[in-house]
């Protein structure tokens, strides 16, 4: 199969952030080009946002339901290959739903769905339709954090006992949603958000990370959770103590009221042995600490485990950041659904991209939070 995985996006139009950031990190390895659209729910701007893609504008829809069923009409050899959902979290279940009951991969972006019971319910359809399903946590690309992950199942931290793992952010600090700031509107609207604001935002990945990372589930959590700001209909501050399957304990903080704060996602690991810091603004160094011993300074490219090597492009020394770590989920996802289409196993290094299990905790630990949050009991049990 010499060509192009083909992808169809729905939202990222004109106005919108995340879709840019997907149609770049898609294209970056040369794996993946993108071959129609509906980028708006207004059919006008998905026309000229489709135009400014240079798309024909036969492969430019008004909806993602036209979309699907138009290129269902098309040959084998065009038609896309799988959709990429990058809309507001109201806009997933369906067209990620409908994609999957005409047969084509999905691609979305997170939180999996609006709430819980449509993340349920979404599984069942990946599940009956056979098909890929990748979620875009698109922090668990980054070189170093699989180097951690592979650290740590190695047992160079030896048992786990402490995690620490943080996501400030000062950018809701004003009640931007009311000037009509388009990403604020829509991040703090329930409508459209869903029942959590800045958990489900940005919480979600620390969570997602402190999983990934050491391989340890969550099982008990105890939530604190604030609107700062006066008029905001969701919390904009969240605190968590959690509890994990080995014992070990964790603190989660994620906010969007910490003036002055830009993306300052990371991530604390403590084991009997050994402890790793990683910094998402400082992504090509891992930490890494042992009793009476220096600290050694891990280098993206210098030394590394071979999973780490293989989501690293350039020598070391050059900097790779946010578009390399989501290039590569969309670089895994386009080489195995590659290997599908060409009825071939996957390479297993491949299938390091996250899926369906991963989306359906990310909405389990949303309402996990929520519930306790709202309980006058310490511990809510993750379930």
């Amino acid at each position: 199969m010499n060509r192009k995985m083909r992808m169809g996006m729905v939202g990222g139009g004109i106005g919108a952030f995340i879709g840019a950031v997907h149609r770049m990190a898609a294209g970056l390895d040369n794996e993946i080009e993108l071959v129609c659209g509906a980028f708006s729910s207004d059919p006008e701007r998905s026309r000229q946002s489709g135009e400014m893609l240079y798309l024909p504008a036969s492969r430019v829809y008004p909806d993602y339901r036209t979309m699907i069923l138009e290129e269902l009409k098309l040959p084998e050899g065009e038609r896309m290959d799988f959709i990429s959902i990058v809309t507001p979290n109201h806009v997933h279940f369906g067209p990620a739903k409908m994609a999957l009951e005409h047969g084509f991969h999905v691609v979305l972006d997170k939180p999996m769905t609006l709430n819980l019971q449509e993340a349920v319910d979404l599984k069942e359809v990946i599940e009956k339709s056979g098909l890929l399903f990748c979620l875009t946590h698109n922090y668990t690309g980054y070189p170093m954090v699989k180097q951690a992950r592979d650290m740590i199942a190695e047992g160079k931290l030896g048992k786990i006992r402490k995690i620490v793992v943080e996501y400030p952010q000062g950018w809701l600090n004003v009640l931007l949603e009311a000037t009509g700031q388009k990403q604020a509107e829509w991040r703090t609207d329930p409508a459209r958000s869903g029942a959590a604001g800045c958990i489900g935002d940005i919480g979600t990945h620390a969570f997602n990370m402190a999983e990934y990372m050491t391989g340890l589930k969550v099982t008990e959590v105890c939530a604190d959770l604030t609107t700062f700001v006066e008029g905001r209909k969701l919390e904009d501050d969240a605190n968590l103590l959690l509890r994990f399957e080995n014992g070990a304990k964790g603190v989660l903080h994620s906010s969007q009221i910490s003036v002055g704060e830009e993306n300052n996602f990371n991530i604390r690991v403590y084991g009997e042995v050994g402890g790793l810091w990683w910094h998402q603004m400082e992504p090509n160094t891992l930490e890494y600490t042992r009793p009476g011993e220096p600290k050694l300074m891990l280098r993206t490219g210098v030394g590394i485990s071979a999973a780490s090597s293989q989501n690293t492009r350039l020598p070391a020394g050059h900097p790779e950041g946010y578009i390399e770590a989501f290039a590569n989920v969309y670089r895994n996802f386009a080489k195995t659904l590659r290997s599908r289409l060409k009825g071939e196993t996957p390479d297993p290094s491949y299938l390091d991209f996250p899926g369906v299990e991963s989306g359906l905790r990310g909405m389990k630990f949303i309402d996990t939070v929520i519930r306790s949050n709202q309980s006058t009991e310490k511990w809510t049990k993750f379930v």
